[in-house]
């Protein structure tokens, strides 16, 4: 049986921009939606699950980073968000807000494809690997599912983003040892890129930790990585 293809939200102020984005993602086989600023978004967003947002940070009105940190409070939709600033810490604020990746503008198509695809192989990756990794993880008062990707403090969820919930899982699956920052990129679908990982790592003791700059369950490996100690396993079937 086809699969259906991924389906894509691209939220762009520019129409031109949206028009060829559009074209071009659909010539290279995914389904796509547009909007043109973050309350068209939202309304899109009511009635279709996306499989990943392409969102610019920069719109009139409410901007991209705003709308992230906003949606991020009931929604894990993947985001890859869009920008002509090319500040470094414009780009942590927006990693820190909830995106998975960033790409700045003026960018090679190839290379959007090349982002969208890592984004995208995330949860099959960690679907594909769920064999081999522990069903749950205890730590503390936290239990992680890994092959649902949930987070739970007692019988409270835990809102995770896609990306942190991915490098959750990969860390479950390795629980006790040791892995590097381009270990955990690469098998997180994160294309290399050590600096998301940290900055992932960041958002996620901020939502384990009782103080995130003293870690007792995510913690720093000099020289190495990181690791995630665990109280206790559960095993798959």
């Amino acid at each position: 049986m086809e699969l259906e293809p991924e389906h894509i939200l691209v939220v762009d102020d520019d129409q031109r921009l949206r028009d060829l984005l559009g074209k071009y993602l659909t010539d290279n086989g995914y389904w796509v939606s547009t909007a043109a600023d973050a309350d068209e978004a939202r309304r899109r967003l009511r009635g279709v699950n996306f499989d990943l947002m392409i969102l610019d940070r920069m719109m009139p009105g409410e901007d991209g980073l705003s709308f992230i940190r906003d949606l991020r409070r009931e929604n894990n939709t993947p985001i890859l968000m869009l920008t002509a600033m090319v500040d470094v810490e414009e780009r942590i604020a927006g990693l820190e807000g909830g995106a998975d990746d960033y790409l700045s503008k003026p960018f090679e198509p190839r290379e959007l494809l090349l982002r969208i695809g890592a984004i995208l192989r995330r949860k099959e990756m960690v679907d594909d690997d769920k064999l081999a990794a522990p069903n749950v993880v205890h730590f503390g008062a936290f239990s992680f599912d890994c092959r649902r990707r949930f987070l739970s403090r007692g019988e409270a969820a835990v809102r995770l983003t896609e990306a942190e919930a991915g490098l959750l899982a990969v860390l479950a699956a390795s629980a006790g040892a040791a892995l590097s920052r381009e270990s955990l990129a690469a098998r997180d679908g994160q294309g290399g890129n050590a600096r998301s990982v940290d900055v992932q790592i960041t958002r996620l003791r901020r939502k384990i930790e009782q103080d995130p700059k003293f870690p007792r369950y995510l913690q720093t490996v000099r020289g190495m990585g990181y690791v995630l100690c665990v109280d206790h396993v559960e095993l798959g079937a």
